[in-house]
């Protein structure tokens, strides 16, 4: 039997939104207060839906400990109290800007590589604030 199950996460992180290749009025036109140095931050609140087979040995579809050490080993300690521009390589200068929409595609990609077998990730939701969500959902 395929279940779904959810779990809520959260971390603090700060960001700036920013184009060195840009003046600064074009990046205060697309980015505006985005792109105040030295940037800005939030304390964001992820949801990882996953999918697999009911254990029926266990009744879970994944270990929530095992879930939790990858979650926290993986995607936490790269961003918690961090500022997202220097943690992580992509959204370096130069690189992609760390909206939301492409922390949650590096959350999909990082995650989906060292799930359990069996286990697959199917949603991510990341709430910036209680107005602002990136939502990722499997296509199949």
């Amino acid at each position: 039997m395929k279940l779904q199950l959810e779990r809520r996460y959260r971390f603090s992180a700060s960001h700036l939104y920013w184009r060195n290749e840009w003046a600064e009025e074009q990046n205060r036109a697309v980015f505006g207060r985005c792109s105040f140095r030295p940037g800005h931050g939030h304390n964001y609140r992820l949801y990882l839906t996953v999918t697999g087979d009911l254990d029926a040995r266990t009744g879970f579809l994944v270990d929530l400990g095992t879930l939790d050490s990858l979650v926290q080993l993986h995607i936490l300690e790269a961003v918690d109290h961090r500022h997202l521009n220097l943690a992580l390589p992509q959204f370096a200068e130069g690189g992609q800007i760390p909206t939301s929409e492409n922390l949650v595609a590096w959350i999909v990609s990082t995650l989906g590589q060292v799930l359990p077998a069996g286990i697959r990730l199917t949603k991510v939701r990341l709430e910036e604030d209680e107005d602002l969500a990136a939502l990722w959902e499997s296509e199949a």
